[in-house]
């Protein structure tokens, strides 16, 4: 009997330790990358503002590194940031860079040092209806559309009330925490500010350039038969109106420019790295410009042309 006992000890000291080794095994193929700087499949989080270029991107990126896929989830800035804490999330593409609680959060989470960098400034364009009369704003006619006390009964609409990049920039830089009015009404998407504005002559719609300002782009050139641009009053000369086009951006004469960054956080050198690069380099930024955002991490010249050619 004491043998029969010591051998079933025995069998299950050996099965106990074949579990853990196997247990082991698991756990460490789980914690290994999956993906590398040019292949795998990865998530990331980007404002919906700049869905347009952000496609492009992917779309040429994933072209020249077929065995690449980058699934982009595309909502409101403060859902991105949100996705701050979540794992699987390695790129957030937002207008702003983390704070630094935000910074320490994902290094106690995640044991990581989250990465930053500008890569393109954008312009929030300003959008009325075929038919209105208004075309021509001061900054300080745009804060009274905002606020309520314009002239004439125009109601602001954006891409959502609130959690937005471009409601918070309205709310930080344009009415520099001032409170936009109870009419303020909410698309679903920036399309959806388009087509509302569209059919509605007393909206004034809010959306990121990248939406209307690439005239290359058939979607795009669809949209501008259907609203107009607004001129807004130059930062540099008083009484000289502008269009948020690529010189105005680059040179700061349009009074509502923003940044764009991406905050990588990755513990290995995987995929997200190797679109973080292709942002940042040539070929990222060559796409950035003919979205006709201004890129930021190459150096471009503006050259002048007479209207007529």
């Amino acid at each position: 009997m004491t043998q029969w006992m010591y051998g079933c000890k025995n069998f299950f000291y050996l099965v106990g330790l074949v579990f853990l080794l196997n247990s082991c095994k698991s756990n460490t193929a789980e914690e290994e990358p999956t993906d590398t700087i040019d292949s795998g499949t990865i998530y990331i989080s980007a404002d919906e503002s700049f869905k347009p270029v952000i496609d492009s991107e992917i779309r040429v990126f994933e072209a020249l590194h077929p065995k690449a896929k980058i699934i982009p989830i595309y909502k409101p800035e403060a859902e991105c940031i949100r996705d701050f804490s979540v794992d699987s999330i390695r790129m957030v593409i937002i207008t702003r860079r983390f704070t630094e609680q935000e910074e320490n959060f994902m290094v106690d989470s995640f044991k990581l040092a989250p990465k930053s960098l500008d890569i393109a400034k954008d312009a929030v364009a300003v959008i009325v209806n075929p038919s209105s009369s208004d075309t021509l704003f001061t900054m300080d006619e745009v804060r009274q559309i905002l606020m309520d006390r314009f002239k004439e009964n125009l109601i602001p609409i954006f891409d959502g009330t609130h959690a937005t990049s471009t409601v918070r920039f309205i709310i930080d830089s344009v009415l520099h925490g001032a409170q936009l009015t109870s009419k303020t009404m909410a698309a679903k998407s920036s399309e959806g500010v388009i087509d509302y504005v569209s059919k509605n002559p007393n909206t004034v719609g809010f959306i990121g350039v990248s939406w209307i300002g690439n005239h290359e782009d058939t979607a795009q050139l669809s949209f501008l038969k259907k609203i107009r641009i607004v001129w807004l009053e130059s930062t540099d000369k008083p009484g000289n109106y502008i269009l948020p086009w690529q010189a105005n951006i680059y040179y700061g004469r349009y009074p509502m420019i923003r940044d764009l960054f991406y905050i990588l956080k990755e513990k290995n050198t995987g995929l997200g790295k190797g679109f973080a690069n292709f942002l940042s380099g040539e070929q990222g930024q060559l796409i950035f410009r003919r979205a006709y955002l201004w890129p930021t991490q190459m150096n471009f010249n503006i050259r002048v042309t007479k209207l007529n050619e």
